[in-house]
């Protein structure tokens, strides 16, 4: 019996699968709409515009608008990203990580020479 509830669980759940709205990727089986176009506002200082992306909440694509990050020094703000893999989406959310201007694995902060130009 334990293993027909199981069953019938799993197929119920075929149609989607989601996790958390917090967790770091997001796996749909519905593509996103396209993006919305967006007027980015100017330059401001200390800040990275974060462009708007479609969220996945309540089963569904729902648009955020665009907003300030507030700049966060040796990082790099990486814009969440939906890419299609297996006959799934998978969503990335937005996230900062270590700068790497140069591109070679090793972060600015540590790097001898983060902008080299003759790097393999």
């Amino acid at each position: 019996m334990k293993k027909l509830l199981l069953a019938a669980a799993i197929a119920a759940s075929a149609g989607t699968f989601t996790v958390p709205a917090s967790a770091a990727v997001i796996v749909v089986q519905t593509a996103p709409p396209p993006p919305r176009d967006e007027v980015v506002p100017p330059p401001r200082h200390g800040y990275v515009w974060a462009p708007g992306y479609w969220d996945w909440r309540n089963n569904r694509h729902v648009w955020t608008k665009g907003h300030w990050e507030r700049e966060r020094r040796g990082y790099v703000y990486h814009q969440p990203a939906w890419v299609e893999r297996n006959g799934h989406w998978e969503m990335s959310r937005g996230s900062w990580a270590r700068g790497d201007n140069d591109h070679d694995g090793v972060p600015n902060g540590r790097d001898d020479h983060p902008n080299n130009p003759r790097r393999d």
